[in-house]
Order: structure tokens, then sequence, then C-alpha cells
């Protein structure tokens, strides 16, 4: 199961308490101060995970707590700092206060992390002139988890043209396929190699998009944060029209989402790839998209493999040639 959002209540560890204590022998019968400090609390950390992939887990565990700190002794001995408490999450993870709204912090890069709330400083032992004091309460608060993939490339278009199919033969993922629309109701990653450049990048399957996405119809605001992050879009076109649809206005009509949406997801460089091209009616089609678009586009059967190797290649030249960026 991919989960994408999740709420979680982080606290951090208490102070711990200061000793007041007197060190008493035969010399000395009013007694010394030598209570100790008590220990810091351990502080809630969220890091950087690159193997994982989803917030899964968050569904099943939403309170952290970081140990508290030790309280002081007799001698002057210091209590033990508490341990911190380390949260795992994967790269593409924003943390948000949940009361407030705020971005807290955006974690992209691998074993990156970040102390979300700090433990409470440990009480002061007594002193001849000061009593010993109480450690002081750890941080706490309530964060709500937002994850946005991070690929290198993203499959986009209009539910049933074929994207879980396509990202199923040229990588080991293996998404839920079959004829209907809405197939796929959750990103789907896959890692792709490309033979002739001897290179590798990650190609995300984005559920498919209708009119109306990025106002949320059909969970299309949902879907469409993940293509943020993607360097390349495979903007796949139903060329058949096999639900009567037109792959022209398809073409016209996602471009118009991405740009409803903003964070200029239209600027992105797309790769236009004309899908179903083992049916009778996709060449005709073809000819016209191509002379309407006036762009390069790859035509592809995800069915029986053809064109799958150029598109592949082509994909690995775009992303080479960003990265020179």
């Amino acid at each position: 199961m991919f989960v994408d959002t999740a709420k979680i209540c982080v606290k951090a560890g208490d102070g711990g308490d200061g000793c007041s204590s007197k060190y008493r022998d035969k010399y000395n019968r009013r007694g010394i101060p030598d209570g100790g400090p008590g220990g810091r609390g351990g502080d809630v950390l969220i890091k950087v995970n690159e193997n994982i992939h989803t917030l899964l887990d968050f569904q099943y565990r939403q309170h952290f707590k970081a140990a508290s700190g030790a309280n002081g002794s007799s001698n002057n001995k210091k209590g033990k700092d508490g341990k911190d408490c380390i949260i795992e999450v994967p790269p593409g993870t924003i943390l948000k206060d949940l009361n407030t709204g705020r971005v807290i912090k955006d974690l992209i890069d691998p074993q990156e992390e970040i102390i979300v709330v700090e433990g409470g400083e440990g009480g002061r032992g007594n002193t001849p002139k000061r009593q010993a004091t109480k450690g002081l309460p750890g941080e706490e608060k309530r964060l709500i988890l937002e994850l946005k993939l991070i690929a290198g490339c993203g499959i986009v278009g209009f539910p049933n043209s074929g994207k879980s199919t396509l990202i199923s033969k040229i990588s080991k993922a293996r998404p839920k396929i079959a004829s209907y629309p809405f197939t796929t109701r959750e990103p789907v990653l896959g890692i792709v190699q490309d033979d002739k450049a001897k290179s590798f990048f990650t190609m995300a399957d984005i559920p498919g998009l209708i009119e109306g996405a990025h106002r949320g119809k059909g969970l299309g605001d949902k879907f469409l944060r993940h293509v943020e992050r993607t360097k390349v879009l495979i903007h796949l076109i139903d060329m058949a029209g096999v639900d009567g649809r037109d792959p022209m206005s398809d073409y016209h009509s996602l471009n118009n989402e991405l740009r409803q949406y903003g964070c200029r997801l239209e600027e992105k460089p797309q790769i236009i790839v004309a899908n179903k091209m083992d049916l009778p009616e996709a060449q005709h089609n073809l000819d016209r998209f191509k002379v309407e678009v006036n762009e390069e586009v790859f035509p592809i059967s995800a069915k029986s493999g053809t064109g799958l190797k150029e598109l592949i290649n082509a994909v690995s030249i775009t992303l080479a040639k960003l990265n020179e960026r």
C-alpha cells in the first residue's frame, strides 16, 4: 500500500530533576551540598532514509517519544541524558506543523535530518547558595507528513492510456493492470535501465488524471503533487482512442490541467508518446496528431514492446542534459 500523508505526535524527553543532597561526616555535621544536576531529555529527530518509499508505517504508529533524562544524585553526579528518538522517512517528505500549517522542512537529500522537538534541560543540583530545581519538560508537537515522490521521470495521461502496462514492461514494477479506468489508485515507482547509455533512472506511474484534476476531481490534486519533483514528463496518449476519446483533445486537456495546478508543471520537459500503435486506428490518428502538435512524437506499443528501447534512450538523454545544467 502506498501512503503519502500521515499525522503524528512527537514528544521530546523531559529533563531529569536536580538532586538535593548534603554530604556529612564526623568532621562536618551540618553537611556540604553535593546534589548533582539532572540529565537532559532526548530530542526527536526526523531523518531521511532512501530505502523507504512510503509513509505506510505511520498508519500504525502515530506517537513518538524520546527518553527523559535521569535525575541527578549525590556526590555531584549528573543524571544520564535521555536517548534521542529518530524517525525515518522517505526522500521528498515535507514536515508541517499541524496547528499552524507552517512548513518546517522539506527533506530531500539522503541522510538529511532535522530536530523537530528539543528535550528539556535537566534541573540544577543544590549548591551552598541555591536550591535544587526540577527538570524542564520537553517540547511537544503535532506534525503532518506529506510525501512528494522524487523520480527522474513521471508518466502522466488520462485513465486507461496504458501507463501501468508501460512501466511494467520497462521496469520490475508490477502495478495492477486491467482494461478499466482508475485501475491504478496510487503512484508506482520503478527503476529503468537504458542498455544503450548504460544508465539507470527512476520512473513514477502517476494514476490517471481527468478534466478538473487540478481542483481535486478524481483525487487529481493528490496525484499531481507527485509530478512536482519529477524532472521529465512522459505524456502518454492513447492514440487509438479505444474509449472513444480524441488524442488531440486529450493532449490539450492534460496540459491544461498541469498549467491550472500551478507549480510550473507545464514548463517541465515533456516527451510525447503515442501508445497502442498495434491497433489499426492508431496510425491514422498519429498522422493527424503530428501535423497539429508539430512536436517529436514517439510511437510505441506498450503491450507488444514496440518502440520501448527508443523511448528509454530518449528519456536517458533528456535527463543527462538536465543534470549537466
